[in-house]
């Protein structure tokens, strides 16, 4: 490879790479693992004459998923035996996120949940497919099918999202005011705000991974909810701070203890009111969270 081949494939990469970063964490829920799969689709893209490749985002993308989808093979094996629920690792992104109402709903906890019941090539082609509007064509040479079988794999994958996916769209006041009203409640134990703020079948899924103290299945209704934080509140042996961040492109809480980041809880909010509170404790999950830039996924 010539110098300026050279350069010009570095330049492709660095254009695409927040894309496929993006492309690659929709697929795997995990930051980390995305991070791996863009070092693994660099190595194979400088391989690559440039000269033979007619669109190289598409390119780009084809390399990505199929590393994602060989790395995500391996991590289904390993989440097994995960003690407790599984939660994505919680990505901070960009507070203009939110602004795209499709993007930030694609990476929401809510909806990374709802991709983890999908197989490996369905979640590949509805991430591609609905998130990033990738051609079936484009689709069926990353996912070795043919633009038939991607098309009914892709309506198949879209059916089964729409009867699990959030339907209300929430503006941006909304958000803040639950997510303040949620902050306040918390932090002064107040059960009365509390209860005001929940939804009355509100889901707490926490992740502690075997790790940290988390239930270890999903906690249904307000009440429940309630007792479960009050309850956590009351064991902690330290100064417990929170501070409102962005999470997956939507209002989130950082729980320090004595400084220290002691989990992230994602909301999920309709009506004004938090239906889904998905609080991230496992601090392998955590580490990313202190040092990292928010990502801007476009």
């Amino acid at each position: 490879m010539t110098d300026h081949t050279g350069d010009q494939a570095t330049e492709a990469f660095v254009e695409q790479r927040n894309l496929l970063f993006t492309v690659a964490y929709e697929i795997l829920g995990s930051a980390a693992d995305a991070e791996d799969v863009l070092q693994e689709t660099w190595l194979r893209w400088v391989k690559v004459d440039l000269d033979q490749v007619r669109d190289q985002r598409a390119y780009l993308i084809r390399i990505t998923t199929r590393q994602s989808l060989n790395r995500l093979r391996t991590m289904q094996r390993r989440r097994e035996s995960y003690v407790g629920p599984w939660l994505p690792e919680p990505l901070r992104t960009a507070p203009d996120t939110a602004e795209d109402a499709d993007l930030a709903e694609s990476v929401s906890m809510a909806m990374m949940l709802v991709l983890e019941t999908l197989s490996p090539t369905e979640r590949a082609v509805f991430v591609l497919r609905e998130a990033f509007e990738v051609s079936y064509d484009e689709i069926a040479a990353a996912v070795d099918k043919s633009p038939a079988a991607v098309r009914q794999i892709a309506h198949r994958a879209r059916q089964h999202v729409d009867a699990r996916r959030p339907r209300k769209v929430v503006s941006a006041g909304e958000r803040r005011a639950a997510l303040d009203a949620f902050q306040r409640a918390v932090e002064t134990s107040d059960l009365q705000g509390l209860l005001h703020v929940l939804a009355p079948d509100v889901v707490v899924v926490s992740d502690g991974g075997g790790l940290k103290q988390a239930a270890l299945q999903p906690v249904f209704g307000a009440e429940k909810a309630i007792r479960l934080f009050v309850g956590s509140m009351q064991k902690v042996g330290g100064t417990l701070t929170t501070e409102p961040t962005v999470i997956n492109g939507g209002p989130a809480l950082v729980f320090r203890l004595d400084g220290e980041i002691d989990g992230v809880a994602a909301l999920r909010i309709e009506d004004a009111r938090v239906t889904g509170i998905y609080y991230v404790r496992n601090p392998e999950k955590l580490s990313r969270i202190e040092c990292e830039t928010p990502l801007a996924l476009h």
